[in-house]
């Protein structure tokens, strides 16, 4: 084969640019310390090297957004903790302040000092750092708590980036720890009104004639008490019989309501027979029922997470002998023809036990409850323990305020504007149902309102003595269709109670005039529900307002129907002991207020607050509050460990990470280096080569 010149120069020319290409690419990967500077160098290198640097960029992302989030998390849990060191100190200063040693003197200086503590815990709820508050939820620019101790925050979370699809959860919203729900707590509710063995307190009547009245003595009843010791005698002699009677409402776990006539007691059965009948229309293995202390019926829920446990209940007996009938007896037609049935027919009795059964032979009320209540102007009120929910609701300068929360049945949350009254009824419809709206307007006005609710819910009644025009409830749907009792909603009803309360209702039964009134109303006053679900109005126009208003069911007043009340907004209903819902400075307000009065029990029979709870069933509810703080303290305190554990892991990954990578694309310089002198080698050989051919010639073979 002939080689010819051409030939000898191409490769000649091909293997010199070749090694030349190699030293050139050995050189940079020396100087530059990488494989490849260009993609196209290397492919499979450069997609593995774009991998690793975004997963680089991703723990980087991680470890900032852990340890952001970490010193958030350490705060929260800083400050948690000091909310649990300060409600000890306030705990430590309740049981003192329960000690009868002290003067009011002392008493007062613990409710100063418990004054400036619960200004401590304000100050903590409103701790920020780097400019956001902790506890607003996401609103972090928002103060959570007002002056007054009402949330302004949200009830979200805030959640830290911790890798593709992976959140953690890192602050405590202010919702949840100032009204957050406990779900192991059970309901306890009490009766306010303390009950003594008359027998003790007059034993000359009920005892022994020729015992001085003297020698009376006030012991509380227990459980082992007859019915007479509580109800009461005429004389000595405990084998006459008068007949008690005792009136139930209230609320059961469940949510559904009911009343009861409890006939079946005598003088001569014990207290604790008594308590089991109130128990057996709960349900049996619903509750527990018992006495405290000073003889006041408590109600545990034996059902934990429940805020709907409701109770009232009014005694009553006829010493009058010569009566036809038995004015104790609600049902008792010969005396109550005309009202059979109602529990307003007990109005006409007297608390005072000397006058009912000695000085004027009579009906006699004992009450179990009072709230200090009034009632829409009109309406009996001579004896408050009578009432439940036909009361008015208490006014605080331009505001109207209820104290019954709407509690959805299905869960325990509150209601809000947009919830159906059906899922807080405790009826199974609301068809048929009548709510009474009374009271005051913004202008002073008397209104008697009727709030229909039926398959075209209406409303109509009185403002001043004039009927207004009756107009229907209509829905905010495209075709303005009337509402239907049980699609009824909160908003719908608020709406109705501020036209009614603005003295701005319709003038014309069509949802233009509804329209029309509802934003005129909204001018002047409002009527909304608050985080609890209790019903709000506010005049926007008086500073103090000269409204009133009481809603009520229809219904509530009757006891021939054993069904509740379908509805209750304002009630003279037993107090609240525990709750699984919480009110964390609502509740402190109310724990300083009962040692600034001086309260050690609660006690109905006060002019001045009765629904007071009391020192001792403070130092419980302080009990629970601390439960529930230290709770979410410790919740805190695992975000801060999930965090610092995500940033130390993010650490190792990266440093991981990095070593892989610069397997991928770091070049081994001892390995290029020796590459450089074979590459070298290889050229110079093939130089060496180039110019031995280059010499050859004919010549040197002729």
């Amino acid at each position: 084969m002939r080689i010819t010149s051409g030939s000898y120069y191409n490769n000649i020319y091909g293997d010199n640019n070749k090694i030349n290409r190699q030293l050139f690419d050995v050189n940079k990967q020396i100087a530059s310390g990488l494989k490849i500077q260009y993609a196209h160098e290397d492919p499979s290198i450069f997609v593995d090297t774009l991998r690793l640097d975004n997963e680089l960029t991703t723990l980087a992302q991680v470890k900032d957004s852990a340890q952001n989030a970490y010193k958030i998390s350490t705060q929260t849990d800083t400050t948690i903790g000091e909310f649990v060191k300060t409600i000890e100190s306030m705990k430590v200063k309740l049981i003192n302040a329960a000690n009868d040693v002290h003067s009011d003197t002392s008493i007062q200086a613990i409710a100063k000092e418990l004054r400036g503590l619960q200004n401590h815990l304000l100050t903590l709820a409103n701790t920020s750092i780097g400019g956001q508050y902790l506890f607003s939820g996401t609103a972090t620019s928002v103060k959570p708590i007002a002056a007054d101790g009402s949330y302004q925050g949200n009830n979200q979370d805030l959640d830290a980036f911790l890798g593709s699809g992976i959140k953690q959860k890192y602050n405590i919203s202010g919702s949840k720890l100032f009204l957050g729900d406990e779900s192991k707590i059970n309901k306890t509710i009490s009766s306010n009104v303390a009950q003594v063995s008359l027998t003790d307190l007059y034993p000359d009547i009920m005892y022994n004639t020729t015992t001085p009245r003297t020698d009376s003595k006030e012991t509380y009843i227990t459980g082992n008490n007859t019915i007479r010791d509580l109800m009461g005698d005429t004389d000595t002699d405990t084998t006459t019989s008068y007949a008690p009677h005792f009136y139930i409402q209230g609320t059961k776990n469940d949510g559904t309501t009911f009343k009861k006539h409890v006939t079946s007691l005598t003088m001569g059965d014990t207290v604790d027979d008594l308590l089991t009948a109130i128990k057996n229309e709960y349900g049996s293995d619903q509750v527990n029922v018992s006495l405290n202390s000073r003889g006041q019926i408590e109600i545990i829920d034996k059902i934990s997470g429940s805020s709907k446990l409701d109770f009232h209940m009014v005694g009553a007996v006829d010493f009058d002998n010569t009566n036809a009938g038995d004015a104790a007896n609600i049902s008792d037609a010969a005396l109550y023809a005309a009202t059979v049935g109602e529990i307003d027919n007990l109005q006409s009795g007297s608390t005072d036990f000397l006058t009912s059964a000695i000085t004027t032979p009579g009906l006699y009320i004992k009450e179990f409850t009072k709230s200090g209540f009034t009632t829409p102007t009109g309406t009996p009120n001579t004896i408050e323990g009578i009432n439940y929910d036909r009361t008015n609701f208490t006014q605080d300068g331009a505001k109207l305020l209820s104290n019954v929360s709407q509690v959805l049945k299905s869960d325990n949350s509150s209601a809000t504007a947009s919830t159906k009254l059906i899922d807080v009824s405790g009826n199974t419809t609301l068809v048929g149902t009548t709510l009474n709206l009374q009271g005051k307007n913004v202008d002073g006005f008397a209104y008697d309102i009727q709030i229909n609710l039926a398959a075209a819910s209406s409303v109509s009644g009185t403002v001043n003595g004039v009927a207004i025009t009756p107009f229907n409830i209509y829905n905010a749907d495209a075709t303005r269709t009337i509402a239907a009792a049980d699609d009824v909603t909160y908003q719908q009803l608020l709406d109705v109670v501020n036209m009614t309360m603005s003295g701005s209702l319709p003038t014309a039964n069509n949802a233009t005039q509804y329209d029309t009134a509802i934003t005129s109303a909204n001018a002047l006053s409002s009527a909304t529900l608050d985080h609890a679900g209790r019903m709000v109005f506010q005049d926007k126009v008086n500073p103090v307002t000269q409204a009133t208003v009481s809603l009520y069911d229809a219904s509530s007043l009757d006891y021939s129907v054993t069904s509740g009340s379908a509805l209750m907004f304002n009630a003279n209903n037993a107090i609240s002991i525990r709750d699984p819902k919480t009110d964390f400075f609502d509740q402190i307000e109310k724990m300083i207020r009962s040692v600034e009065e001086g309260k050690k029990h609660s006690d109905g029979s006060d002019a001045i607050d009765p629904r007071n709870l009391g020192i001792h069933n403070g130092i419980q509810m302080m009990d629970d509050l601390s439960d529930h703080v230290s709770r979410l303290q410790t919740e805190a305190g695992s975000y801060s460990q999930v965090l610092q554990s995500s940033a130390e892991r993010s650490d190792l990954l990266i440093v991981s990470t990095k070593k892989l990578q610069s397997d991928v694309i770091d070049t081994d310089i001892a390995e290029s280096q020796l590459r450089l002198q074979q590459l070298s080698l290889n050229y110079q050989a093939l130089l060496s080569n180039i110019s031995k051919v280059s010499k050859l010639s004919l010549v040197n073979y002729m």
